[in-house]
């Protein structure tokens, strides 16, 4: 077995400077949060309006959180499904970064709704001709497939732990029984997202009168699913980059430098389809309009699509930390862009006498959900064995 088997907890100081910045920003978020569900509501916690019924919480905490959490059944996928037993390393931080990223964006969801406390209607009021429906109902589903996933990894924490004996049996026996079963819920998990992922695009082909022609396509769904695809593993990267960095651990280039080489195929195979669409239906003649949606349609094309994949080309770029970094990062945030970009640049609804603007709550609420995820984050790798990485073991033996 080899030293990447071995996941086991970090083990660092869980409080620094960096923690109470979050934990600042996760305080701002409760306050705000206390204002617009007990007090303002959305009316006055947002700027939204009728003509613009959803703002940032949609665009990225709920559809851009939905995008970067394809990291989970991506790298579920190649490990478990391909057998691929290299990347078993990586398998965990990436679960556990897709159960608190959906997990949030239901809690995003949640301020986005009038009527908050109706948000579990779906779950019994089924409307099989909707597709928020079956966004709705696969979400559901494949947080709770996250939940059973991460299972054995709390499991594994208390088994040997000889304080509570008692305790220690059943998760052992509960342990024993979930790995029998375990390739069940890996399967489903792929499946369920790829639904919703697609399913997320279909929304915008429902109102094609009221987004921009650059993204106005009927193949949408098919976007949004290869662009989850091309997202997972660079995410991943990222992820783990960062983690390591904040905990002073090596980079662990073994594993992420051929990890990139699927980010090269998935990246490839998005821009093909994008310019091909392009192509077909003649949209490429709204690049050279100067308008805002041109520019940022560019900006998303060649920062986030076009210059990582040419990197990534490069072997060397691929096997030095900080230029991978780079490349994973741009991807990262070329996805982040474009879901702004569909659900927000591009949306513009006909004999429109406002506009929208994100009110200082809305931007509050959104930072302190992802300040609030790190936390978690970070609670988690401290106590659970998520991380695998030489110098955890070195240090434990």
């Amino acid at each position: 077995m080899s030293e990447h088997a071995l996941p086991m907890p970090v083990g660092r100081k869980f409080f620094t400077p960096g923690v109470l910045m979050l934990l600042i920003l996760s305080i701002i978020m409760a306050c705000t949060a206390f204002y617009r569900f007990a007090l303002g509501g959305l009316a006055g916690a947002t700027n939204l309006n009728q003509e613009f019924p959803w703002g940032i919480w949609i665009a990225i905490d709920v559809a851009t959180g939905v995008a970067l959490a394809a990291g989970g059944f991506t790298t579920a996928t190649l490990a478990h499904i391909f057998h691929r037993e290299h990347y078993h390393a990586i398998t965990r931080p990436a679960l556990l970064t897709a159960m608190l990223g959906y997990t949030f964006v239901g809690i995003g969801l949640t301020f986005d709704l009038g009527r908050f406390y109706n948000i579990w209607h779906p779950v019994i009021l089924w409307q099989g001709n909707s597709v928020l429906f079956e966004v709705g109902m696969c979400v559901v589903c494949y947080i709770n497939v996250l939940y059973i996933e991460f299972l054995p990894i709390i499991c594994e924490r208390f088994e040997t732990d000889l304080r509570w004996p008692t305790l220690s049996r059943i998760a052992a026996a509960l342990n024993s029984r979930l790995s029998r079963i375990m390739f069940v819920f890996v399967i489903a998990g792929t499946a369920l997202s790829c639904l919703h992922q697609s399913s997320l695009g279909t929304l915008m082909v429902i109102c094609p009168a009221k987004w921009h022609d650059l993204w106005d396509t009927s193949i949408s769904p098919l976007l949004f699913l290869l662009s989850a695809f091309m997202v997972g593993f660079p995410m991943v990267i990222v992820e783990s980059m960062f983690a390591g960095w904040s905990f002073k651990l090596k980079p662990e280039m073994e594993i992420l430098a051929p990890l990139s080489k699927y980010t090269i195929f998935f990246t490839g195979v998005y821009l093909a389809v994008k310019l091909t669409d392009m192509a077909i239906r003649g949209s490429y003649v709204y690049l050279t309009e100067n308008s805002v949606q041109s520019w940022c349609f560019i900006i998303e094309m060649l920062f986030g699509v076009m210059i990582p994949f040419f990197m990534l080309l490069s072997e060397r770029v691929r096997n030095t930390p900080r230029l991978l970094l780079t490349a994973a990062l741009l991807i990262v945030l070329g996805v982040v862009f474009n879901r702004i970009n569909v659900f927000l640049i591009s949306y513009q609804p006909p004999y429109v006498t406002q506009s929208y603007f994100p009110s200082l709550m809305e931007v509050a609420i959104t930072v302190g959900l992802i300040a609030t995820l790190m936390l978690v984050y970070r609670l988690a790798v401290t106590y659970l064995p998520v991380i695998s990485h030489p110098d955890l073991t070195a240090r434990e033996s």
